[in-house]
């Protein structure tokens, strides 16, 4: 079942229509107790949407439903755990609603480039921005002048644990080693990010808490991230799972420590960098619907009952899983207060690496 579903998500790139360009964790229980808990709270009265009145389903208390396509705007290229969950709502979003929900690829300027279409649209609930922290990164960095709180949070769907930090096996058996090396040359040693982004200030963390200091290299995307790596032309990679486990699979990447308060199942082998004697916890990414800040609260409650109804479906759920993401729902209400938290967590590592 987990093939068809991520074949069918994985077909859907091909087809569904794209503008722009782009090419502490949680455990199995936790995962389950999320699904268990969208299906006590998901079937409720609500309409058709779109006309297919055949596809719809009851989806809670509200006035409100699609009365056109809906386009999810994605912070990232095609292609990703970002973009592919996005296509996972998408697809049982349609089969629940019979409404068309496209995802739209608009990356660059560290997030700037989607949220600012958001901000820009119509509060109709046929636009929202999905994706994790780059709203609150491109703010702390300077790139923008506004954090989550520009926007009206809608519910969470998915959770991706933070970033794991990798590197080539040949050079550095494990994080000790890393460490010595580091060490050994102070400010040689090449790790690979995105300025302002996400791992930028994950890296500033790792360097703090192991007290090394690296030569930071803005490489560009992720798959230019990859190829730095294997190419030689960086020593230390920050990466998804799901971009990088062909690559440890085969030898070419070791993974040296995830930045998680505990491990988690996707590689539970792998230590946290707690459990190495490394003080770093850095937040996980929680993908969350972002809407114009005057969106009606009918819309919110809409798209909360949706998403609990999606994950709520086994095969939903384990599309989200197919793409190395766990399945995660939070209110709004709870979305925007850990939004404001993860916020302030990483604003606190930039303030404190400031002085």
């Amino acid at each position: 079942m987990k093939k068809r579903v991520l074949a069918t998500v994985l077909a859907g790139v091909a087809v569904l229509s794209l503008a722009g360009c782009g090419g502490g964790s949680e455990t199995a229980a936790t995962t389950a107790a999320t699904t268990a808990a969208a299906a006590e709270g998901g079937a409720a009265e609500g309409g058709a949407a779109g006309g297919d009145a055949a596809a719809a389903t009851d989806l809670g208390e509200t006035s409100w439903a699609p009365s056109t396509t809906v386009s999810i705007v994605v912070p990232a290229g095609a292609g990703g755990n970002t973009d592919l969950s996005a296509r996972v709502f998408a697809q049982y979003a349609k089969e629940l609603t019979g409404a068309d929900f496209i995802v739209v690829n608009a990356n660059g300027a560290s997030g700037s480039v989607a949220a600012n279409q958001v901000l820009s649209a119509a509060p109709d609930g046929h636009t929202f921005l999905y994706g994790h922290n780059l709203v609150n990164v491109a703010n702390i960095a300077g790139i923008t002048d506004y954090n989550y709180s520009a926007f009206k949070l809608g519910p969470t769907f998915a959770k991706d644990p933070a970033q794991q930090l990798y590197v080539n096996p040949e050079k550095y058996a494990d994080l000790d080693a890393f460490i010595e090396a580091a060490k050994a040359a102070p400010g040689q040693l090449k790790a690979c990010t995105e300025v302002g982004a996400y791992t930028y200030y994950e890296i500033l963390a790792f360097q703090k808490a192991a007290g090394i200091e690296l030569d930071l290299v803005d490489v560009g995307s992720n798959s230019d991230k990859i190829a730095a790596m294997l190419s030689g032309q960086v020593d230390l990679m920050p990466g998804a799972y799901i971009n990088c486990k062909d690559y440890l699979a085969a030898g070419q990447f070791a993974c040296i420590g995830v930045p998680t308060e505990e491990r988690y199942d996707l590689i539970p082998d792998i230590p946290t960098f707690k459990e190495q004697g490394i003080d770093l916890v850095y937040p996980d990414c929680d993908f969350s619907f972002y809407f114009p800040a005057e969106t009606p609260d009918d819309v919110i409650v809409f798209y909360e009952n949706l998403v609990q109804q999606i994950l709520a479906d086994p095969a939903a759920a384990e599309g989200v899983a197919g793409v190395d993401m766990m399945p995660y729902y939070l209110n709004a209400a709870d979305s925007a207060a850990h939004d404001e938290e993860i916020f302030n967590t990483i604003k606190g590592i930039a303030d404190e690496l400031a002085k």
